[in-house]
């Protein structure tokens, strides 16, 4: 079994690849890690599941060689049961997959956390927390969307505040060691009440990468959440 990257206790900022430069993303990674990112978010899109294609494992092998950072890789694909196991072989350390689109999802998970990794489970905007009631004990972590899925930069969908504060009550009576990831139009002017909400983990792309100042960016981010 390989030997994952856990992430460490604590709100953490999770800089995406996706808006990075990547004819430089080496020194982009060390960019965010020396700003105290605490974990690199690969976003993996195939085109049929959402209106976007992006990367695959031969991407995630090469970043698991140029950082210490936990790969923390969202699929968000058709039959994600038929990838998982090239992630993993690739170094991923935290896969999550779209209750959407995930058919089997107790098993998926199960097969991501027999690997060493975290699994997760990832909701649309539209998508109610109510179908996460037999799968949560099986979850480390919830990624909610807070845009929907498909492309960079768009705006944050307010009405998933309401969303973060409630799945972090029911993960608080049933004493669950369940975190909340929250992706899509984070950025300083919002962060803190996403972190107020109730989430641990934070996805940024165009708020870190398309910015003159990444690293600059990527520090204030840090900050806000107090890390």
């Amino acid at each position: 079994m390989t030997n994952r990257i856990r992430p460490r206790p604590g709100a953490l900022i999770a800089p995406s690849i996706l808006s990075a430069d990547f004819a430089r993303l080496e020194r982009e990674i060390r960019l965010v890690e020396e700003a105290g990112a605490g974990l690199l978010h690969v976003d993996v899109m195939d085109g049929h599941f959402v209106p976007n294609i992006t990367i695959g494992p031969p991407v995630v092998a090469s970043l698991r060689k140029v950082t210490r950072l936990p790969l923390d890789c969202h699929l968000m694909i058709e039959d994600p049961d038929r990838y998982v196991d090239e992630f993993l072989a690739a170094g991923a350390d935290m896969i999550s997959v779209h209750q959407e689109a995930a058919v089997h999802l107790h098993r998926t998970l199960a097969r991501i956390r027999s690997a060493g990794a975290l699994a997760g489970v990832v909701l649309n905007p539209a998508t109610a927390l109510g179908s996460l009631d037999a799968i949560l004990e099986e979850a480390d972590y919830v990624l909610l969307m807070s845009v929907n899925p498909g492309f960079g930069g768009q705006s944050f969908i307010p009405a998933v505040l309401g969303k973060i504060a409630a799945l972090k009550r029911t993960i608080s009576e049933r004493a669950l060691p369940v975190r909340i990831e929250v992706d899509g139009g984070v950025g300083s002017g919002n962060i803190v009440s996403v972190f107020e909400a109730g989430a641990d983990w934070f996805v940024a792309g165009s708020a870190i990468y398309g910015k003159a100042d990444a690293a600059g960016a990527a520090k204030e981010l840090v900050r806000l959440i107090g890390r």
